[in-house]
């Protein structure tokens, strides 16, 4: 067999790994093959088909009557099931590990979980500029106070769109979602909370890019006054390697322009996420 054979059957491994797992395997491509401005990219894509593992945690400055700081870590593993050639489900779930202040003179600090949020976007596999996945969204009291969270499941709709060129710095797009309690006993009472969260990214080479995506909420069953908390800000976010593994990072600040009485006024989000592409 002649070296150039060799050589080029050699490049070929190189370039694919094949991972055998439960009787199935998945090819890889080398992550070298994207750069890091295309990683960035797929990973501002909520429904790209990427398995990562994002930590994000939000600092609330001057929230509830005591004006304390209240931090939440956001535990999001984001694991892709491919149905066919022609669609993917993308799963996404939010864990929400809770460090809450005091909430009157002489209470203490809560810390502990908070209620799971588990979506699945059925989304194309192959889709073009324009990027959309929709599916059912599942809220699980998983709290460990009932500070925390709610003691009632909910369920829901979420849905995602957002453009996506080759060639262009630009990613934008909004996914939002509502969730209604299943009852309306238990400790925490009924619910039903949306959630709007618009986002946009300009990318430059090398893969440090600028982002916006305040998370806009909606407390439905509250008063009019008490019912929003509407952020604007923005940060920076890079794209390094740990050896061959791409890591996202981020780091920005949102101001509440609207906030229920009791609610945080800034927020500090910081943002580390393992990338394993295909």
């Amino acid at each position: 067999m002649s070296n150039k054979v060799i050589r080029t059957r050699r490049q070929r491994q190189a370039g694919v790994l094949v991972l055998a797992a439960a009787g199935c395997c998945i090819a890889l491509p080398a992550q070298a093959e994207l750069s890091a401005e295309e990683l960035a990219k797929l990973a501002q894509n909520p429904v790209g088909n990427l398995v990562s593992m994002p930590f994000q945690n939000n600092t609330n400055l001057n929230y509830g009557p005591e004006k304390k700081t209240q931090n939440i870590l956001n535990i999001q593993p984001v694991i892709p099931v491919s149905v066919n050639e022609d669609w993917n489900i993308i799963t996404r779930t939010i864990l929400p590990v809770v460090s809450q202040p005091a909430l009157y003179p002489g209470d203490d600090r809560t810390n502990g979980l908070g209620d799971t949020v588990f979506t699945a976007f059925l989304s194309p596999a192959k889709p073009g500029s324009v990027i959309w996945g929709a599916g059912p969204v599942v809220q699980l009291p998983t709290n460990t106070d009932s500070q925390l969270g709610n003691r009632n499941w909910g369920m829901g709709l979420s849905g995602v769109v957002l453009h996506l060129e080759h060639g262009s710095p630009w990613v934008y797009g909004m996914l939002v979602n509502n969730i209604w309690s299943l009852s309306d006993s238990g400790t925490g009472g009924s619910y039903n909370n949306a959630t709007i969260q618009p986002f946009i990214n300009y990318n430059f080479p090398g893969g440090l890019y600028l982002t916006s995506a305040p998370i806009i909420t909606a407390n439905w069953k509250a008063e009019n006054s008490q019912r929003w908390v509407v952020p604007l800000g923005g940060g920076v976010g890079k794209i390094f390697h740990i050896g061959k593994l791409p890591v996202n990072t981020q780091l920005s600040a949102y101001y509440n322009v609207v906030t229920p009485d009791n609610g945080a006024n800034w927020q500090i989000r910081a943002q580390i996420q393992f990338m394993f592409p295909k």
